[in-house]
């Protein structure tokens, strides 16, 4: 019994062998493959199958956008014929060789896009049994493009802000890193309440001291890219004191305007003024009267100081009492602003006073006895021509209107 019981175990065992070595097996070595973009790279596929001298269908997918398999190429060993799709058209070629169980997908200047999973599928008459298909993925390793570095908020003390750091394309996604530097460009760690997540980096409660520079680093595989912005906090007040300094600074540009406009028309009216009440140059008036009127009235200025100057120091009483007429005559004539008349009158009553002073100088010297001793031939003189001289050719005539 014994020995009939290892018999068939061991033939049992024979047979489970023989159906695993008869089977079909695809196999792809690795599950991903990593490349850079811009690379001819190629995929290997092998397989393994029972039948001797096999004919097989290969079939190369790959996955698309929405989870479904494209279908990349097509062999067909018993009639030698390669389908390629079109979109892979002059990309792809097919590396075979069916007896020794070998289909390499060949694939040229691999793109971003081409970051997907692949499938290497055999189909093997008369069996059907085993492995057929077999998955790996492609890794098309891009650089990071140069960052871009901005802020988001407003740089002011006790705010909170976050500076940004994106690169536009890189594979694998690339891994962002801030550092900060003072603004002696001394290197120096991040505040202690920020974070640094996903090229974010958040700032909470900035002051003065968080003013620097800051740098982000995006890198991958493949290499490494860099950008730095420089951030400066200021307080609040100061955005306020400036916005002041402009306004006053233009409020004080337009009263100093209208200063100017308001004297250049107070200058303007002055000469206005000056024009109505007085001759111009090279002007017709003078005063207010007309230049012929004018001189006449400054000729007759002149002859009276020259008859003040003639009248003897001693004034009669009736003199004092003219002069005080005079006086009040001239103040109301000067009030009522009734020039002609004024001159007319001064003119008048300091020729009556004048008449009325020579007549009485005269009659007195006449009749004193100085004057016949000393001019006898004098008084015979008059004696014969039968009366006193007459007024002198310089004395003005009396006025009896």
């Amino acid at each position: 019994m014994t020995k009939m019981g290892d018999a068939l175990l061991t033939f049992y065992v024979f047979l489970i062998g023989f159906s695993l070595v008869m089977a079909i097996t695809v196999n792809i070595p690795q599950d991903n493959y990593e490349f850079a973009r811009g690379d001819n790279i190629t995929l290997p596929c092998s397989f393994t199958t029972k039948v001797a001298s096999p004919q097989a269908i290969v079939t190369w997918t790959v996955e698309g956008d929405e989870g479904e398999e494209r279908t990349i190429l097509t062999y067909y060993s018993f009639s030698q014929t390669l389908d390629i799709t079109e979109v892979y058209e002059g990309r792809v070629d097919l590396l075979h060789n069916i007896a020794a169980g070998k289909a390499d997908l060949k694939l040229n200047n691999i793109a971003l896009a081409d970051n997907k999973k692949f499938e290497c599928k055999i189909q093997v008459p008369k069996d059907d049994e085993g492995k057929p298909a077999d998955t790996a993925r492609l890794v098309v390793l891009v650089a990071p493009s140069p960052p871009i570095c901005a802020v988001e908020g407003k740089q002011e003390y006790g705010r909170d802000i976050k500076l940004t750091c994106r690169s536009e394309e890189g594979s694998p996604p690339p891994i962002y890193k801030w550092q900060s530097h003072d603004v002696r460009n001394t290197p120096r760690p991040l505040p202690p309440r920020a974070t640094d997540q996903g090229g974010v980096l958040s700032l909470f409660n900035i002051s003065m001291e968080t003013s620097g520079y800051y740098i982000c680093t995006s890198s991958n595989k493949i290499r490494s890219a860099t950008c730095n912005m420089t951030l400066s906090v200021m307080p609040m007040t100061m955005n306020m004191g400036m916005t002041a300094g402009i306004i006053g600074g233009v409020v004080a540009a337009i009263l100093s305007l209208i200063l100017i406009i308001y004297c250049c028309c107070c200058r303007k009216k002055k000469v206005d003024e000056e024009y109505a009440m007085g001759e111009p140059e090279g002007g017709k008036y003078h005063d207010g009267e007309p230049a012929e009127e004018s001189q006449i009235n400054a000729e007759r200025g002149n002859r009276e100081r020259t008859l003040d100057r003639d009248r003897p120091y001693e004034r009669s009483e009736s003199d004092y009492d003219g002069q005080s007429d005079y006086n009040h005559r001239s103040d109301r004539s000067h009030r009522d602003d009734h020039r002609d008349e004024r001159y007319d009158d001064r003119y008048d009553d300091r020729r009556d006073r004048h008449n009325d002073r020579y007549d009485d100088r005269y009659d007195d010297r006449r009749d004193s006895d100085q004057y016949d001793d000393d001019r006898p031939s004098s008084r015979n003189r008059y004696n014969d021509r039968g009366g006193p001289p007459s007024v002198p050719i310089n004395k003005p005539s009396r006025n009896y209107d």
